[in-house]
């Protein structure tokens, strides 16, 4: 069958097996190479491949400390499960990506990031156990210092394939975010308010793409902190929980001319100006602020039948800004369409395989055509001239050879499976095409 990513590009013909329990898991990596797939919201190819291994029947919830806050659940829960379930007692994750449509090893494996990088750190910091199926089926427990911890927090589940892990979520008193819209007129606008907001828990920023001149790298900023019951009034302190958002759904595939250079110009253009009238501050219900793609079903139809691919990257904090603008110059001269387009700032992190670094990450959505594949590799030179990286969970078409060149830890990865025997049990089309 075909299997993609969120992305749906690109297509890969594969077997999908999806066990029901530990034997059968244990018995389908007997056969041969597999990756273990989550919600397949992993932009590309990385949980696909030629065998993959469904994972959502491993959902169960088993024990949580309401003292600590630590939950330990399968891997096949997902954080929108968590939240439903534990919202209502006045519990989050403490770090959460842009859906809540990921499973809990999804966002080990790739070692998720949010809103908060700059502040709390990445989704593993707050991991305090995994435990693994290794190589000859044996399970595996590791915590925070061991080898097998870190090859496998970010290690795309290259490293084996996780069963458990134990995770603390955060004490809330309410579901809402205080949230201060900041209008910033071009990218030094953008950058100063960041750098003028690091005391803020949350911070992330839409920024306009394809803008020129004065106006290029314009920005709405938003910046989050959790309300508490004081913080209420009227519709909010009626609702201090809200419950998630049930939007409509794209019900087809959207012809590939609707995302164009000129569409999404004006889209861009109106987004920003509607943005910048709700400058201040004001409330928003958690799934708004964390989750606004999330409230529309099948969102990944908008690009089309082609699908969409999305490049990401760090700059790191000495270039960010000459890196950023040559970045947003790029994609501005090329005619190539995003209106997706996110910027975050990331604080220090000292892993072996996280995406993250100090610094500024740029995020954005193209649909598939030639325009959008011409660019990215001018997009990978720019940011390796600059020191950057890129974030595998999003990646669909990065050489091996610049992977090589912009993040040499991926070559121990490499070596370490091959001298383990990883590389012969757990296998995706990510880690072929890139030598991994």
């Amino acid at each position: 069958m075909k299997q993609s990513g969120w992305g749906r590009y690109p297509r890969i013909e594969g077997r999908l097996s999806a066990p029901r329990d530990q034997a059968a898991l244990e018995a389908l990596l007997a056969e041969g190479p597999l990756i273990a797939r989550g919600m397949g919201r992993a932009y590309g190819d990385s949980a696909c491949g030629a065998h993959a291994v469904d994972m959502r029947h491993f959902n169960r919830m088993i024990a949580f400390d309401a003292d600590t806050g630590q939950l330990v659940a399968e891997a096949g829960a997902t954080l929108g499960e968590i939240i439903e379930a534990f919202l209502p007692q006045g519990w989050f994750p403490a770090v959460t990506p842009g859906t809540k449509f990921v499973s809990l090893g999804g966002a080990i494996a790739a070692d998720v990031h949010g809103k908060n990088h700059h502040s709390e750190g990445s989704f593993g910091t707050f991991v305090d156990w995994i435990e693994v199926m290794g190589p000859d089926g044996r399970v595996s427990h590791c915590q925070p210092g061991d080898d097998l911890f870190g090859w496998t927090l970010g290690g795309m589940g290259l490293s084996g394939v996780i069963l458990r892990a134990a995770i603390r979520l955060r004490r809330v008193e309410t579901g809402w975010i205080r949230q201060t819209m900041i209008p910033a007129p071009n990218l030094d606008a953008a950058l100063d308010a960041f750098a003028t907001s690091q005391s803020a828990t949350y911070s992330v920023a839409w920024i306009d793409c394809v803008a020129k001149g004065a106006s290029m790298g314009r920005s709405l900023v938003m910046l989050g902190e959790h309300a508490g019951l004081a913080d209420l009034r009227g519709r909010s302190a009626s609702q201090p929980l809200p419950p998630r958002h049930r939007g409509p759904s794209v019900p087809f595939d959207l012809p590939g001319f609707v995302l164009n250079p000129w569409t999404v110009r004006g889209f861009n253009a109106l987004y920003y100006w509607l943005g910048a009238r709700k400058a201040g501050g004001g409330l928003v219900d958690w799934d708004a602020y964390f989750y606004p793609l999330d409230a529309v079903g099948d969102w990944n139809r908008i690009y089309g039948r082609k699908g969409f691919l999305q490049f990401q990257c760090v700059v790191p904090l000495e270039s960010h800004a000459e890196g950023l603008r040559t970045i947003l110059g790029a994609i501005s001269d090329s005619g190539a369409a995003s209106f997706l387009a996110v910027l975050k700032r990331f604080g220090a992190q000292d892993s072996r395989l996280s995406f993250p670094m100090e610094g500024y990450t740029l995020a954005l959505d193209f649909p598939i055509n030639r325009r959008s594949l011409a660019l990215m590799p001018q997009l990978d030179r720019i940011t390796a001239d600059h020191g950057g990286r890129f974030y595998l969970a999003k990646d669909s078409r990065m050489s091996a050879e610049t992977l090589r060149q912009t993040d040499p830890r991926w070559q121990d990865f490499a070596r370490m499976r091959r001298e383990t025997g990883l590389s012969a049990r757990f296998a995706s089309a990510q880690s072929e095409r890139l030598g991994l």
